[in-house]
């Protein structure tokens, strides 16, 4: 009996070692081994539960303010010309005015103070003769056009109102890739529209815009823009404005991906220097400069592939006086990287003609600071003032016909004269300007261009509605 109790007492502590044992195992080796995989690496399924506390950008706030602000453009342009239907009476003199066609377009603004200061794209009021603005309140006004910048593609309207809902600037510089934006217009003349996407790129040029010292830095988005979006605003979270809808990449003339935007930093310049000297102050550094590739650091010996290539410097140039020199490599202005010619254009604009302005470039691999005085499209560091409001005098292009008739290629017609130079040198309304120092005019655009280019004595020449050719002479300042 007593040897029966002592195998059942050694078997049950036998079965307890086993039981003690494999809990053992269970609690110290076999859970930390789970419970590492499960923080380490966490699996899920890549739907979204219902109810997932996920923070997705509240773009509201943005889209409430920003759309009391943002205005429809529409344009007028009246297109007529001399003629009496008969070719054969119009070659002796005998005509009249034909029954006008008008000619109309429509595009967005952005309302920038609340006294009535708006801004568009230049593209929108092209050639207009009467502009007309539509609030989001559906007030109508009659706008005036404070001045253009075809180089950067802005214009600045003012209508006469106040305490109006507008858009304060934001900082285009700040922007990052990714973060949402809102796209404000009227597309299709579907008013006040908002669309949302993303920053996918900064400092885009895209060669949208042909002038000889045009600037392209543009914004490029992926939200939606289309045809009457011109003009319309672009801001971020905070309903700021960074940018002015200007273009999109498209095959067929509708939104395809991609949007483009002039940034703000482009804007308020241009909108101070129309308001306060109606011309846009453009500072030149006076360089031929080229994005830096592969091939111009080998050919050139870079250390690598950074900056703005100055592929050459102007004879009068800022650039040269102050030092820098051909295959010099520009690599920061204002303590501001730069590392593409839209870059370096963009903060070149923001300037003047007459301000001091740091840069920075890379010569033989070694840095070197220079101090360069920036100058005008002349040469110099004056302010450069608007000719044609000395002129006193509105014109509109000529029809095609008109051009047959009267044997020319070319020409603007001089609708109505007041006080002014155009005057003082005895043009009559009608005549009919085909060049201005020799140079061809072919829209109002181009005159302008002229004009404000020119320093000392005009020429102009041109014709009257009955052939009789005439030309003027007048000094500017």
């Amino acid at each position: 009996m007593k040897n029966f109790r002592n195998i059942v007492f050694t078997f049950a502590l036998v079965v307890a070692g086993a039981f003690l044992a494999v809990w053992s195992y269970t609690k110290f080796f076999n859970d930390p081994e789970v419970i590492t995989i499960k923080e380490t690496q966490p699996m899920k399924y890549a739907s979204l539960p219902a109810g997932s506390k996920t923070v997705l950008p509240d773009l509201t706030y943005a889209a409430e303010k920003s759309v009391h602000a943002v205005v429809h453009i529409m344009t007028q342009q009246v297109r007529g010309g001399w003629s009496g239907g008969n070719p054969l009476l119009d070659f002796f003199g005998n005509y009249h005015r034909q029954e006008p066609q008008i000619a109309r377009g429509f595009g967005s603004g952005v309302i920038i103070s609340d006294d009535g200061y708006i801004v568009t794209n230049n593209h929108v009021i092209d050639g207009a003769q009467k502009i007309k603005v539509v609030l989001n309140d559906k007030r109508a006004f009659d706008a005036q056009l404070v001045g253009t910048d075809p180089t950067t593609d802005v214009a600045l309207l003012k209508i006469d109102a106040e305490d109006l809902p507008y858009l304060a600037y934001g900082n285009s510089n700040s922007l990052r890739l990714g973060e949402w934006v809102l796209a404000v217009g009227n597309p299709f003349n579907l008013t006040s529209t908002v669309t949302a996407g993303i920053v996918s790129a900064k400092a885009r040029n895209i060669g949208i815009n042909k002038d000889r010292l045009s600037i392209e830095s543009f914004i490029q988005t992926d939200a939606a823009v289309n045809p009457g979006n011109s003009g319309g605003a672009l801001v971020n979270q905070r309903g700021e404005l960074v940018g002015i809808n200007s273009a999109i990449a498209s095959r067929t003339g509708s939104y395809s991906g991609y949007s483009f935007a002039v940034p703000v930093s482009i804007v308020k310049k241009v909108v101070n220097d129309l308001k306060e000297f109606g011309e846009v102050q453009r500072a030149l550094l006076g360089v031929n400069i080229a994005d830096v590739t592969a091939e111009i650091v080998e050919e050139y010996g870079m250390d690598k592939i950074e900056g703005v290539f100055v592929g050459g410097v102007t004879e009068t140039g800022a650039a040269r006086e102050a030092g820098i020199k051909e295959g010099d490599v520009i690599i920061a202005v204002e303590g501001n990287k730069v590392n593409s010619t839209a870059e370096l254009q963009e903060a070149i604009s923001q300037f003047r003609p007459g301000e001091d302005v740091t840069i920075v470039v890379k010569r033989n691999n070694s840095k070197k600071q220079f101090t360069v005085t920036l100058r005008n499209k002349h040469g110099d560091t004056q302010i450069v003032r608007d000719q044609l409001s000395v002129l006193g005098a509105e014109f509109e292009e000529i029809s095609k016909r008109d051009k047959e008739r009267l044997n020319i290629n070319s020409g603007i017609r001089v609708v109505k004269l007041n006080e002014g130079k155009l005057n003082d040198a005895g043009i009559k309304e009608g005549f009919i300007i085909t060049s201005v120092n020799k140079n061809q005019v072919y829209e109002v655009n181009d005159f302008k261009q002229v004009v404000n280019n020119s320093r000392g004595g005009i020429l102009v020449e041109g014709v009257y509605p009955n052939g009789e050719p005439a030309y003027f002479v007048f000094g500017v300042n």
